[in-house]
């Protein structure tokens, strides 16, 4: 059901690519974005008490710009760098309302997603007043995409899984002149999946400035989820910069059935390895197979501990969240929002994970920090999980 393994090959180091500094730059960009405004940080005080941990803060991102998703971070702050190197500008010059006016005509804009990705960038170019084709891998919801198209962008769900999706976006977008904007990097292609990730960033800055305001402490563990790694990466190296890498233990969580950060990080060399097939599992916004090379060397330095998870754990956080103590606040989430609340809930609350428990440090004096990435953006399916007490 889950497993936990400790990474070996960490070492601490800070990245230069996600600093306090950039984190600054970037909210600053995402601040004259109009409806903007820092996502809660919600504590859940009984369950805390329940699973025997002092705090437990959930970054709920399902209120990001009326997108139910966090993704619009990364995928605005990628357009408005892309816009302001072609207009040959400064970035402090992109104003998302008037840059239009600035070219001849609207710029298109392509990638591939599992959902929340491709919502964002179709999101951030409708209201930059630009085009935006977006690819979404055999099996997507036929929901995930038509929220894509009432933003405007055109959307085409294809026959091949998450990772050739990304090759068949990229070669479209090469054969008619787009700009591919895709949150994971390969040879060649590393500008614009680190300023995805970059963009992510803000949340984790909110995050940090709402949990010291809220007097419950800084956190002592942190529970990340990971598809290609772009947010994990992203957020992580930002907590290493502002905290300090010993302060703080990082748990990185995936569907088993797409595991590729884990079974990177506990590979003999530490190297990347990716992860073919199907890819099936609930968690559809965690359904990739090969790891981001740009994040990857941030999860590699800085996590402790990499876990996979059935999608069973996923289904016990959405209904934990969902349904909570009396006197704790409800949290609308995902399948690919609650994998982390469901380990963390699967570990303390199960006697039969007693050792890895211990192993983590989970105690009494913890401030567990979560990330709920995303609310109910597949409707139907949160109801049949959460309502039907099922796990797909």
């Amino acid at each position: 059901m889950l497993h936990v393994a400790q990474n070996n090959f960490y070492n601490g180091q800070t990245s230069p690519l996600f600093t306090v500094e950039i984190a600054k730059q970037v909210r600053e960009f995402h601040r004259q974005i109009e409806g903007y405004q820092p996502t809660p940080l919600v504590s859940l005080p009984l369950l805390a008490k329940r699973l025997g941990v002092k705090s437990i803060l959930i970054k709920d991102e399902s209120y990001r710009f009326g997108l139910n998703a966090y993704k619009a971070l990364g995928g605005s702050y990628a357009l408005g760098r892309l816009l302001a190197k072609y207009l040959k500008t400064d970035m402090t010059d992109i104003d998302l309302t008037t840059v239009s006016s600035k070219l001849d005509k609207p710029l298109v804009f392509t990638t591939a997603t599992a959902g929340n990705h491709g919502t964002g960038v179709a999101w951030a170019a409708h209201k930059m007043g630009q085009k935006a084709v977006v690819y979404m891998p055999k099996g997507s919801s036929v929901a995930s995409a038509e929220r894509i198209r009432r933003l405007g962008a055109e959307c085409i769900i294809t026959d091949v899984n998450y990772d050739d999706t990304v090759r068949l976006a990229n070669k479209t977008a090469e054969e008619n002149g787009w700009m591919l904007v895709q949150d994971t990097a390969w040879d060649g292609y590393e500008e614009i999946p680190t300023w995805i990730s970059q963009g992510y960033m803000t949340m984790s800055d909110e995050a940090i400035e709402q949990a010291t305001a809220l007097g419950e402490g800084l956190p002592t563990h942190i529970m990340l989820q990971a598809g290609v790694g772009s947010m994990a990466g992203g957020v992580l190296g930002y907590l290493v910069d502002k905290l300090g890498a010993g302060s703080f233990q990082t748990i990185i969580a995936e569907p088993t059935a797409a595991d590729c950060i884990f079974r990177s990080g506990t590979s003999v060399q530490g190297d990347i390895v990716n992860v073919t097939g199907e890819l099936n599992t609930v968690m559809t916004g965690l359904a990739c197979g090969e790891p981001n090379p740009v994040t990857w060397p941030v999860l590699k330095d800085s996590s402790n501990y990499f876990a996979r998870v059935d999608d069973s754990v996923s289904a016990v956080g959405m209904r934990v969240l969902g349904n909570p103590l009396l006197g704790d606040t409800r949290i609308i989430s995902g399948e690919s929002g609650a994998i982390t609340l469901g380990l963390l809930y699967k570990i303390c609350s199960d006697t039969s994970n007693h050792d890895v428990r211990e192993k983590l440090g989970l105690n009494q004096d913890s401030v567990v920090m979560i990330f709920n990435t995303e609310g109910d953006t597949n409707p139907a399916r949160y109801r049949n999980i959460v309502w039907g007490c099922q796990n797909n």
